[in-house]
């Protein structure tokens, strides 16, 4: 796969520290990727995510598919040109979101049909289609289309959702091989709910169809905190170590370090921006809601020791004002300095596998980053 490669430089236990070498530029990891669900981070300018040190954002096929829609993408010059991003872009499937509308959706071998949440307009996504939005949209790293059922789930329904899956993702690699450019890569997914079992098929059928790199799909959607952290126990040590894990949908500063020390490489998650856009900012010390009048005289900065303006340069006080009184740079403000802190979350976690002292790390962090202030 000409342009698109994976090493790993260091490890710590199941942790790794490694790089991705896209087209587009090299991505550390483990990474982070700030999530543009609609060609853009929300309240955030491309270069100043960029300056936060993000080397890779996360877009959504389901969204960009419904509007602008992807030709129109690809006519405008592709997402990369389209929303000012020139560094690695990775797609999701569209099957997350599709998978969601519940009543509006209708499932099949042959893919989903479903309804738009913006005008009810009819739509169908087969794995062969979310390819082609996706390389349409040029995305550097794209994903397999596949189901992605709610939990609790049986093990029988588990494992008919699964299989269709891994029947997914052998149509989704079949139809990027006639699709896609020199130097792009597609991913598969492992899904199979909570059961060892499934997880272990599931890996193991994704393999035989050798990708270059590899999700754990399924997760983060409700299960709660130590039954993900037990799935990636079975899972991961199952999956192809040369290759990438990515941890789709996660997560808050505890689940990312938990799931690194568990050998996860990559994630993406909307918390630091939704949660910046309500008042909410994630420091080393916790959780901090900047709508409590606690921090009505607080002068104290986010974080001096980030370097970011918006983490640097103005006070709680200012901060807490700005959301009371529903100005658009509160959310501005708070989104940039979550995007930052995650950021150097990443870049403090590469440097405790690279120095062997991820256990030390994980006890100073002591999921503080999750008790709300």
């Amino acid at each position: 796969m000409s342009g698109f490669s994976f090493s790993v430089r260091a490890t710590d236990g199941p942790a790794r520290t490694g790089l991705i070498r896209t087209q587009r530029g090299d991505i550390r990891t483990p990474a982070f990727m700030p999530v543009g669900t609609a060609g853009t981070v929300k309240a955030m300018f491309p270069e100043d995510v960029r300056a936060t040190g993000a080397e890779i954002l996360l877009g959504n096929t389901y969204h960009l598919m419904l509007r602008p829609g992807a030709e129109r993408v690809a006519r405008l010059g592709g997402l990369h040109r389209f929303m000012n991003w020139p560094h690695p872009i990775l797609t999701d499937s569209g099957g997350f979101q599709v998978m969601s509308l519940s009543g509006l959706r209708k499932l099949s071998e042959e893919g989903v049909a479903f309804q738009s949440h913006i005008d009810g307009s009819s739509h169908f996504l087969s794995p062969e289609r979310s390819i082609e939005i996706q390389c349409l949209l040029g995305a550097d790293i794209q994903m397999q289309l596949d189901e992605c059922p709610a939990m609790p789930i049986a093990h029988e329904a588990a494992r008919e959702s699964m299989r269709l899956s891994a029947r997914w993702a052998a149509r989704s690699k079949r139809a990027f091989a006639e699709m896609s450019r020199p130097g792009q890569a597609l991913f598969g997914i492992v899904q199979g709910a909570n059961y060892e079992d499934l997880r272990h098929e599931s890996v193991d059928r994704l393999i035989e169809l050798d990708f270059p790199g590899y999700a754990v799909g399924g997760l983060a959607v409700g299960e709660g905190r130590a039954e993900m952290f037990r799935v990636l126990e079975l899972t991961t040590p199952r999956m192809d170590a040369g290759k990438p894990r990515y941890l789709m949908g996660v997560g808050k500063p505890a689940d990312i370090v938990g799931a690194v020390a568990r050998g996860i490489d990559m994630f993406d998650c909307v918390a630091p921006t939704r949660s910046g856009r309500h008042g909410q900012a994630f420091t080393r010390a916790g959780a901090v809601n900047l709508k409590n009048a606690r921090y009505a005289e607080d002068e104290t900065p986010l974080d001096p020791t980030l370097d970011c303006p918006a983490s640097r340069d103005y006070s709680k006080a200012y901060l807490h004002h700005l959301f009371k009184a529903g100005e658009y740079l509160g959310p501005m403000l708070l989104s940039w300095h979550n995007v930052a802190y995650y950021q150097q979350l990443m870049a403090e976690l590469r440097a405790a596998i690279a120095a062997g002292r991820l256990g030390a790390f994980i006890a100073e962090f002591a999921d503080a980053a999750d008790d709300a202030q």
